[in-house]
């Protein structure tokens, strides 16, 4: 098996999946968390294969993008089969993808699923997590900001605040912990804007 050659063909599947995604789950999104889950791995000594391709796929069978679930991950893995991917490396990655979701409220139950976790959540941190919140509640018709429950402002109440405190590992924490405190700089900047009272 030609690592570089499988996970050159992972890029590929994940662009043609996600290169229109007006929601913030688009390629890019992919690429992110695909580097920052190898550069955590090399830290954190896991499985650099696995790593790297859990942070590509991560998404590929997430409810909130496929209409179909199930078949999307069944696709996936025929896919996989096809690029001479052994079971068990199959499997590693399978189980790597299935608890990143924060939504599940779950615990990756290997290193290189807490790996991806960390990489996925630190892409809703910071300036890049602003602009995919924004992205996301538009193209959801949400508001941004008003005594509604489901707007994106208050989405950063609901889990983005969350999130500095529930990554696993320590280079993570480092990065999380810096993108979180920018979040709260704009908040507060945002308000100060929103606010007329006193023009």
């Amino acid at each position: 098996m030609n690592q570089e050659h499988v996970i050159q063909s992972i890029k590929k599947l994940v662009h043609e999946h996600f290169a229109e995604d007006p929601t913030g789950h688009d390629y890019y999104h992919m690429e992110r968390v695909a580097k920052w889950s190898l550069a955590i791995a090399h830290d954190e000594g896991a499985d650099l294969f696995v790593a790297e391709a859990a942070g590509w796929l991560h998404d590929i069978g997430d409810a909130k993008l496929f209409d179909h679930p199930e078949t999307a991950l069944e696709e996936l893995r025929d896919f996989l089969l096809t690029l001479q991917l052994n079971e068990q490396k199959i499997d590693d990655i399978f189980t790597a993808i299935k608890d990143v979701s924060f939504a599940k409220g779950t615990v990756p139950e290997t290193l290189e699923g807490k790996i991806v976790q960390d990489a996925d959540r630190l892409d809703a941190l910071g300036a890049i997590g602003i602009a995919r919140t924004f992205a996301y509640g538009g193209s959801h018709k949400q508001l941004l900001h008003s005594d509604q429950s489901s707007t994106s402002i208050q989405h950063f109440y609901d889990k983005l605040l969350t999130l500095s405190s529930n990554v696993h590992t320590p280079f993570a924490k480092k990065e999380a912990d810096k993108r979180h405190k920018y979040m709260l700089n704009y908040l507060e900047q945002f308000f100060e804007e929103w606010n007329t009272e006193g023009i």
